[in-house]
């Protein structure tokens, strides 16, 4: 594997990682970083956890929606549920941006164990 110049700068190591962490779009560029396999591991790591808190929001998000149209009794509160999931979403991706500001590592309990556990086998 060919290592990019780019890599070799921090600070656009960093960028890449804020891009990867963008609610919803980072999903694609951190996805593509792992279908080339490229990247330092940490921007790998990154990127299997950004796919897992994805792919996990999406799930529930349509989970609870269909619940919501084909229960007529529940209705609101599986809407409320589906909001508070949403901006709990975004709200982590607001958390793990900040902590890559200020360079602590992204670790989240069970997600990032899950993501280095599914992901991790299938994608190196």
């Amino acid at each position: 594997m060919k290592t990019n110049p780019l890599y070799e700068n921090p600070e656009h190591e960093r960028l890449q990682l804020f891009v990867y962490l963008i609610p919803i779009l980072g999903f694609f560029p951190a996805l593509w970083t792992l279908y080339r396999r490229s990247g330092t591991k940490q921007q790998q790591a990154v990127s299997r956890l950004v796919i897992v808190l994805a792919f996990s929001w999406l799930t529930a998000l349509i989970l609870l929606e269909t619940g919501a149209y084909s229960a007529e009794s529940i209705t609101l509160p599986m809407l409320l549920t589906s909001s508070l999931l949403t901006s709990s979403y975004f709200i982590v991706s607001l958390g793990l941006m900040i902590k890559v500001w200020k360079r602590q590592p992204l670790w989240l309990p069970g997600i990032s164990r899950l993501a280095e556990q599914v992901l991790g086998k299938h994608l190196p």
